[in-house]
């Protein structure tokens, strides 16, 4: 369909002048409506070119056999383990408040500017996780929790408060979990992951969602994997996609749209065609002029 529309444009813009020429001859209204008639003509072709055709089929997600009992069976839940150089949010608290603050030293700093910022590289409040595997906690001293969940994180370190805290209670939270959405989408950005759960859809939900131009067929996922960068690829088109171990997403994943081949085309043709408009238009305002 495309390429009907260019090749149009092309036959149209070599007949524009011997058409302006005859309009100079005949009466001034008539070469005016004509030369109306073809700029719009050129206009409404070259907007056919720029928006192009793209299948409907292309643009729908998940597509299969759609009944009732349709089922498709995910993989396990991701959870996410401590690694070095995470930044852990380590929260206290205890049935005395007052001795709780004492392990809660990012409380006494603004905080809250951090949590609600919308620039996700803003320098994040919390315990850093050392090339060991350990973080330092003020009495507690030094504890390994690499390789471990945030729970497990929590409960350990909700053990160790035993001894300076009544009924001590923890919660831990990854800072560091953060994703990067690039490419053909509506808002291309870096995103941090409060809870540690996400799936591709909703990174892409996050980012505004692919534009028209994006291939569904291929998304890429890049993941930093035992000190290796693996690239896999997806199909959103296809239910499959729930199978994949790249539906869930890891901490530093890149999710990268690539657009089409309308879009390419879309963009070379605009340039291929801007002189032939500007020349019909050109044409069109000399006899404007003249009248």
């Amino acid at each position: 369909m495309a390429d009907f529309f260019y090749t149009g444009i092309v036959l149209m813009s070599y007949c524009a002048v011997p058409a302006f020429s005859i309009c100079i001859v005949i009466d001034k209204k008539v070469k005016l409506r004509v030369a109306v008639w073809i700029s719009l003509v050129g206009i409404i072709l070259c907007g056919g070119i720029l928006q192009s055709c793209t299948s409907a089929k292309k643009l729908v997600y998940f597509q299969g056999m759609t009944t009732r009992d349709d089922t498709v069976k995910i993989p396990q839940p991701f959870l996410p383990m401590i690694k070095a150089g995470d930044i852990l949010s380590v929260q206290v608290s205890s049935l005395n408040a007052e001795a709780s603050t004492y392990f809660n030293p990012a409380a006494m700093m603004d905080g809250n500017a951090i949590a609600g910022s919308a620039n996700p590289l803003t320098r994040s409040v919390g315990y850093l996780v050392a090339a060991d595997g350990t973080i330092k906690l003020p009495l507690v001293g030094q504890l390994v929790v690499a390789n471990l969940t945030t729970s497990k994180a929590s409960e350990l370190i909700a053990d160790k408060l035993r001894a300076y805290l009544k009924e001590p209670t923890v919660s831990i939270r990854n800072l560091n979990f953060k994703i990067s959405v690039l490419g053909e989408v509506a808002r291309p950005s870096l995103f941090t992951i409060p809870n540690e759960q996400i799936t591709l859809p909703e990174a892409l939900g996050l980012a505004g969602d692919l534009t028209i131009y994006g291939r569904r067929d291929n998304v890429l996922i890049i993941r930093e994997e035992n000190n290796q960068r693996v690239f896999a690829r997806l199909d959103l088109t296809r239910r499959d996609a729930f199978r994949s171990p790249y539906y869930a997403l890891h901490p530093n994943d890149v999710v990268y749209v690539e657009p089409g081949k309308v879009r390419v085309t879309s963009v070379d043709r605009a340039y291929q065609l801007a002189p032939v408009l500007t020349g019909i238009l050109s044409l069109i305002a000399i006899i404007a002029t003249r009248r």
